[in-house]
């Protein structure tokens, strides 16, 4: 820590040789390298350069491969929306590890052998780097004056392509419901404008998968789930995170963190789909729910524009499950997501008492499969 603390010494100070040189490809680079990307010109640009669209080596692109955390290079008051993009970059090395490590342990070939186009290892490859450019961007979004989040280590529940597949179609829909969440959290217009268009692209993702990978009608209906409390679908991402691997520099994630219990349906689910019974299961052991007697407690379903609160039984929790029915009126279509609340329709992020779980409905045959 010394030597990082020297260096952040060095760059609250003018700073002109450390961004000279050109970026390094294709290796894991070191901290004083990767100190480079608070220069928003230096590397190659989204939007202007293939690598973020057409590069299909197997190394990570830049600036996955510069995985530490970026210091401030200037004192004073952080940006409007530096919180936001902070959660939001340190979201996206989630995302991108889960397309890196695919494109690491997988090809063309296994993805053939289980019955998917022999294109398939090529759009991992371009989502990858994808992800590798909201990488970019979100870096530039966050302001001189904060840390710009690096890398933990990351592990996910995989073993095969089938269920690499089924994960990613999970983590775009979830990606697309949270960002309608960030977006009412920023503050700047131009902010708002560039999480919109990120949305965008993760629905490019997500069609490319209903169409190609499920053989599914990619339409979810007029519009897509919109989800207030984006820091509550981010904080269900922390499972993906090896625990004491991130920067030490690295902010809170996500800030503010609520810590709530994670919320599901129970294993052995036989459908989830609307008009479905099921019963709620809380998947975290050391953080459980704790329910007020003589209170009443509601599952708020989120779909599309709207959402349904249905009252559920507490008093008897944890000796008998609570069971709830998912609202009926939804189109078996896009993504459900579901909290529990003290409060019809969850007015406030503090309402929420547990989850929020995401309900895949498209494919909906997939949402039991990953219980």
């Amino acid at each position: 820590m010394a030597v990082r603390s020297l260096f952040q010494a060095c760059l609250l100070s003018p700073l002109v040789s450390v961004v000279s040189a050109g970026p390094v490809l294709g290796k894991i680079g070191s901290f004083v390298q990767t100190q480079k990307l608070s220069d928003p010109n230096y590397g190659p640009k989204p939007g202007q350069d293939p690598i973020f669209s057409s590069y299909y080596g197997v190394e990570a692109p830049f600036p996955g491969n510069l995985r530490d955390a970026v210091l401030p290079t200037k004192t004073g008051p952080p940006g409007e929306d530096d919180e936001v993009w902070q959660n939001l970059l340190a979201a996206e090395w989630i995302i991108f590890d889960f397309y890196q490590q695919a494109v690491e342990a997988f090809n063309t070939s296994a993805f053939v052998a289980a019955g998917y186009p022999n294109t398939t290892y090529q759009r991992i490859q371009e989502i990858r780097n994808n992800e590798a450019g909201h990488l970019r961007i979100f870096q530039n979004q966050i302001s001189a004056t904060s840390v710009k989040p690096g890398a933990c280590e990351h592990q996910y529940p995989y073993y095969d392509p089938v269920s690499f597949l089924a994960l990613a179609t999970v983590l775009e829909v979830s990606s697309m419901a949270f960002l309608t969440g960030l977006v009412q959290s920023a503050k700047l217009p131009a902010s708002q404008g560039a999480m919109l268009a990120i949305a965008e692209t993760e629905a490019r993702h997500e069609v490319w998968s209903l169409l190609e990978i499920w053989g599914q009608n990619p339409f979810a209906g007029p519009a897509d789930t919109t989800f207030p409390y984006a820091n509550q679908i981010l904080d269900s991402t922390n499972g993906y995170i090896v625990p004491g691997s991130c920067p030490p520099e690295n902010p809170a994630y996500p800030s503010p963190r609520q810590n709530l219990p994670g919320l599901s349906a129970a294993k052995g689910t036989a459908s989830l789909t609307p008009g479905s019974t099921i019963a709620l299961n809380f998947t975290t052991p050391d953080n459980q729910p704790s329910f007020a007697k003589g209170k009443d407690y509601y599952a708020v379903f989120f779909h599309g524009v709207y959402n349904v609160s249905v009252p559920i039984d507490t008093k008897d929790w944890p000796e008998k499950e609570i069971y709830v029915t998912i609202p009926d009126q939804f189109e078996t279509k896009g993504v459900i997501v579901a909290v529990v609340a003290d409060t019809p329709g969850a007015p406030t992020k503090e309402t929420v008492v547990a989850g929020p779980g995401v309900i895949l409905e498209q494919p909906a045959a997939l949402a039991t499969k990953l219980l």
